[in-house]
């Protein structure tokens, strides 16, 4: 009786062991419900854009500009065009910066220059200046069609 209770309790261990994985050390890996709020914290780092009746989905950089920039979200603004790659406007207020020199912008950043002036970016170029990330647009392909040559009203949003 003894030893059929060391066998269960043994099966039962080496059944509940099997439930972490080892990762490429040899260390126990163990899936958590923190591994969802990986994932939902991800999720909640996506952004709508909104240009006419296109919607373009943004991912937020992980820094506390971008944290403050969704805070202020819903944001409807006119976005003034400069040097046929980009829009910017001025926020109704300063955030926190950590600016530095891309090297190259890419279509689809969303930057901040200084500590107020939103840029929306829909050509690939490079750069001498400087600026603090706070996203970059997921599928930019058709971005500079729909922003245009001219002024252009854009929506920021919270993705739902």
């Amino acid at each position: 009786m003894r030893r059929s209770l060391l066998a269960i309790l043994l099966l039962i261990s080496v059944l509940c062991g099997s439930a972490t994985s080892c990762d490429k050390s040899g260390d126990k890996v163990h899936h958590t419900d923190s591994d969802n709020i990986t994932n939902d914290k991800m999720a909640d780092n996506k952004i709508n854009i909104k240009v006419g009746s296109e919607v373009f989905v943004a991912t937020l950089s992980d820094n506390n500009t971008a944290k403050i920039f969704k805070e202020m979200l819903p944001l409807t603004i006119n976005m003034t065009e400069l040097n046929g790659n980009e829009k910017y406007t001025e926020l109704p207020k300063n955030l926190p910066t950590n600016s530095s020199n891309p090297g190259t912008i890419k279509n689809g950043d969303l930057m901040l220059y200084g500590s107020s002036t939103l840029v929306l970016f829909y050509k690939t170029f490079s750069t001498s200046y400087s600026y603090t990330k706070l996203g970059t647009v997921n599928d930019a392909k058709s971005l500079a069609s729909a922003l245009g040559a001219d002024n252009v009203t854009v929506t920021f949003e919270l993705a739902k």
